[in-house]
């Protein structure tokens, strides 16, 4: 089965680059194929596949290449690793945290609900973070007492992340609810996500506007800004060096050691660094670069050598 899935993929990147309204037929056809595919792993790879298709105008090959190491991150075994499951739970993670390098380095926790019911029946702060640990770019951040979206928070245990996007780390996560309060009593804190090879920190980028004109900027290690960007442009605002960059970054090394390529996400006040997650699959490999040619000075950068 695998060998004829494989085929068919091929099949498929050849007739994409023949006819360009193959890419409009994939796009029209992906939402079926990842709602009515089997939910094996073979079926989950030729999902990723044709979405890296559709997202890269190309076949995800074996190169040293950005997104295509993702890729293969999340279509091998390697994405079902116990460990990268365990820290894809936003309550597990602090555990590894804090196991890895202490407690200090975790936002507090409030309270974990397990049910909808416990959500009725829980006050929320005043100023507080609202999350479901078992999935990703779902927030709500409490601020003044303001109104709370019970219901958006009790449809969260109906959410499966796995299904939604198929990275399989995500299957087997327990429907939860995470309350912390504001960072740095903050609901605007700057947040940092590192990049990482083998254990190395390579890459740190930093967002700006997130939920008005969102814009973002990359670093090397010395803080020297990157000429391009991933996804959104590349901001024009003022970032200086963080006071406690050599903090932030053995953080990173010490929570990447164990992973191949991983991105750690930290909040900084320039003082203090709190873990926000661990990231295993950055922009599920669909990350694109600004401009395009600049994925293979990043990889260059990132794995050593020459990304062909």
């Amino acid at each position: 089965m695998a060998a004829t899935t494989e085929a068919l993929a091929g099949d498929l990147a050849e007739s994409a680059s023949e006819n360009s309204r193959f890419y409009r037929l994939l796009e029209w056809g992906l939402p079926y194929l990842r709602h009515y595919l089997p939910y094996t792993p073979v079926f989950d790879n030729l999902y990723h596949r044709l979405l890296f298709l559709k997202k890269h105008r190309r076949w995800p090959g074996n190169k040293l290449l950005w997104n295509d190491v993702l890729c293969r991150v999340k279509t091998s075994g390697e994405i079902r690793d116990p460990l990268r499951v365990f820290v894809s739970d936003k309550e597990h993670v602090k555990e590894y945290v804090r196991k890895t390098i202490g407690e200090r380095y975790n936002v507090p926790t409030t309270a974990i609900l397990y049910s909808p019911a416990e959500v009725d029946a829980f006050v929320f702060p005043a100023n507080c973070c609202i999350k479901p640990t078992h999935a990703s770019a779902q927030v709500i951040l409490r601020t003044d007492g303001a109104p709370l979206d019970r219901e958006r928070i009790r449809k969260w245990f109906a959410l499966d992340y796995y299904k939604a996007g198929r990275e399989s780390n995500y299957r087997s996560l327990q429907p939860k609810v995470i309350v912390e309060p504001l960072i740095f009593g903050s609901a605007n804190v700057d947040d940092f996500k590192i990049f990482c090879w083998r254990g190395v920190p390579k890459f740190i980028q930093q967002d700006f506007d997130r939920h008005t004109n969102h814009t973002r900027k990359l670093f090397d290690t010395r803080w020297n800004e990157q000429d391009f960007s991933i996804i959104y442009p590349r901001s024009t605002a003022d970032s200086p060096k963080p006071k406690n960059l050599t903090d932030m970054l053995a953080v990173a090394r010490a929570l990447s050691a164990p992973f191949s390529f991983i991105r750690i996400d930290l909040y900084s006040d320039g003082r203090q660094v709190l873990v926000g997650e661990i990231t295993n699959c950055s922009a599920n490999a669909g990350g694109f670069f600004l401009p395009r040619s600049a994925e293979r000075k990043a990889s260059a950068l990132m794995f050593g050598g020459r990304a062909d």
